[in-house]
């Protein structure tokens, strides 16, 4: 799978063990923003890693900060992304099903790294079901697409 990575400063030693995992698993990686630890916003890597992902060129992303829940905040503000924080495997495997979330959101300061792993690894393997869901789906693209604030 050809995947979008990205970390603050917060993330980066989590960010290195996924990459290591990730590409010993045969995954394509693009990592974006800092990787050598220094203090970045996170920001500055979800926008680069949304993007990337709502292009196509990528199929998902996983963004690692502190909490997670900026990364998160950051990434979903970009047309076409759908970045769902998880903390455990089934949030990540409902956040594909449920959600087809392309961007996977992670809290460096609040999950071990066997979780991370199981995590991310749901993450990858789950697929959207569709159906009722799309529908739902649908609602949210009308939304980005017209720039109403509710669907009517």
């Amino acid at each position: 799978m050809n995947i979008a990575l990205g970390g603050d400063h917060r993330g980066h030693a989590v960010l290195v063990g996924l990459i290591a995992s990730l590409e010993a698993e045969g995954h394509t990686l693009k990592v974006f923003g800092s990787q050598d630890g220094q203090t970045v916003d996170y920001p500055d890597t979800a926008f680069p890693v949304a993007r990337a992902v709502a292009s196509g060129d990528f199929e998902r992303g996983i963004l690692v900060c502190g909490s997670g829940i900026g990364s998160c905040i950051a990434a979903n503000k970009i047309r076409g992304v759908r970045a769902a924080l998880a903390h455990d495997e089934l949030g990540a495997e409902m956040a594909r099903r449920h959600h087809d979330a392309n961007i996977l959101c992670l809290a460096a300061d609040l999950m071990g790294g066997r979780t991370i792993e199981r995590v991310v690894e749901m993450f990858l393997i789950s697929e959207f079901e569709g159906g009722r869901h799309a529908r739902r789906l649908d609602k949210i693209t009308a939304v980005e697409d017209s720039n109403l604030d509710a669907v009517g």
